[in-house]
């Protein structure tokens, strides 16, 4: 036997030739599905994952099918005393030169399409669909709740990637560990949060955000609808005091404060969702150290604890820490489908039995959808309105709430503001104290001054000197001393 004969005949056997056929079938689905994506959009993520997942791993079994028949078949040739050797290559040969050309032309072939594929593979898994559809339980709150969110037209790659190879590498080895814990069911229900060696907000949410021109104050109005029978509105209009500019141009004031390369702040937290912060170091614009320690009897640490527990920098996601997946409190968004006129505040109570049915606990969601259109049917029992309000309050849950995940506006508390959840108060409660006795305060007109408040929708007295805040029931002064989130917890 030849030794082009004996090398040739390392193919001959049935493992072989399956994964030749096999290599050749997958080439060929791929090449045509390849241009089918390439010539459409709006295509299924599925169709992706069968393109970019499914058709290479088949290449990649084929061809180690192939590479384990010839080895199987040296060993039972090299048994029988044949010793296979490379094949001589004879340039000046037709012959060898057509089979030469033949194999440059598959090669090259080969080349342009797994080039174009590994391209466009890329794309596909730094899309949104696949972030959000192809882990579809796993990832369905944060992907329905990013539709409804500020970002949704920005990638979910832009904020938990960023540009540059080093954090594309690190995220593709931590998705890893993820595929691996869907595919085991073995993730976390709900998602922990704050996500674990997040990108630096610097680097992602700064190449949108321009820290150096905020500036001055924002107006804002919000009402509020009260759980009694007439659903009585009470509105709240103040300028929020954003702050921050450029030092080069003049004191920082306001909310902006905090932003760093402005004040540098460093805190220490106890617990994982960062709501209990008992150290506080800031450092200002000339280079002096403040360390505030609170004096709550229940979180106070020494400073011995302080240097060996993890000290955060703070940054735009410590305050801005739900700028995306927000899961909404029954109160607040049924405050807003009352103002919008989605849902007709002349219906009786109509706040606290939507908020009570809301906030109900369910197995599932197709179990809450049905509790919900049978409470509210039951009590509005003839009411023409109860139709479209029972749609509403449906498609609220639907966006907010996801019983399967275990997931609702208390697994992940928003630290923007201080009405249900702690927010600001975790560091300004009049309670954090410096060595020289200065406080973190607490006083309403540092990031705020409310112009108008009262009773109605519209309010025609306003003052720009700013008015002191007015509890819309008679609670005294405990208002000045206890947290908001105290009492209100998004629910009745």
């Amino acid at each position: 036997m030849s030794m082009q004969g004996k090398f040739s005949g390392l193919l001959k056997n049935w493992v072989s030739v399956a994964g030749i056929f096999l290599g050749a079938t997958a080439l060929t689905t791929g090449t045509v599905l390849l241009i089918i994506d390439a010539s459409r959009e709006n295509l299924s993520p599925y169709f992706g994952i069968l393109i970019y997942l499914v058709v290479p791993g088949f290449l990649a079994g084929s061809g180690l099918l192939v590479v384990l028949g010839m080895l199987w078949t040296r060993r039972r040739m090299h048994r029988q005393g044949y010793v296979p050797r490379l094949p001589v290559i004879d340039l000046s040969d037709r012959r060898t030169l057509s089979r030469i050309a033949f194999l440059g032309l598959l090669l090259s072939v080969f080349f342009i399409v797994s080039t174009l594929a590994t391209y466009r593979m890329y794309h596909f898994t730094e899309s949104v669909p696949f972030c959000g559809m192809i882990c579809h339980q796993a990832m369905n709150p944060e992907y329905t709740a990013f539709q409804q969110s500020p970002h949704a037209n920005t990638s979910c790659t832009e904020c938990h990637i960023g540009p540059g190879a080093k954090w594309f590498v690190k995220a593709k080895i931590s998705g890893l560990y993820q595929v691996y814990s869907v595919l085991f069911n073995k993730y976390h229900r709900p998602i922990e949060t704050p996500v674990e060696n997040l990108r630096p907000a610097k680097e992602t949410c700064l190449a949108c955000h321009w820290p150096t021109k905020f500036f001055g104050a924002v107006l804002r109005t919000w009402t509020y609808y009260r759980t009694d029978e007439k659903n009585s509105p009470w509105t709240i209009t103040m300028l929020l005091n954003i702050g921050g500019g450029n030092p080069a141009h003049g004191p920082i004031r306001g909310i902006h404060w905090h932003m760093e390369g402005v004040n540098t702040i460093d805190y220490v937290a106890t617990d994982r969702k960062r709501l209990v912060i008992p150290w506080v170091r800031v450092t200002d614009q000339a280079g002096k150290v403040t360390v505030y320690r609170t004096t709550d009897d229940k979180t106070k640490i020494s400073d011995g604890q302080a240097a060996t527990l993890p000290q955060r920098r703070m940054d735009c996601i410590d305050c801005h820490n739900r700028p995306t997946h927000q899961y909404r409190a029954p109160n607040e968004v049924l405050d807003m489908a009352l103002s919008s006129g989605r849902i007709d505040s002349s219906l009786p109570s109509v706040k606290a039995q939507t908020a009570k049915v809301l906030a109900a606990k369910y197995k599932t969601q197709a179990e809450a959808l049905t509790a919900i259109d049978r409470e509210l049917r039951a009590t509005y029992a003839g009411d023409p309105r109860v139709e479209a309000t029972i749609r509403e309050v449906q498609s609220i849950y639907s966006a907010n709430f996801f019983p399967e995940m275990n997931v609702r506006w208390t697994e992940y508390p928003n630290h923007v503001g201080h009405k249900i959840t702690p927010g600001c108060f975790r560091c300004h409660d009049d309670k954090h104290v410096s060595e020289s006795g200065k406080r973190i305060s607490k006083e309403c007109k540092t990031c705020h001054t409310i112009l108008a408040q009262g009773p109605g929708k519209d309010l025609p007295a306003f003052t720009s000197s700013g008015l002191d805040f007015q509890h819309p029931e008679d609670v005294g002064e405990d208002w000045k001393t206890e947290r908001c989130d105290t009492c209100h917890t998004g629910s009745p």
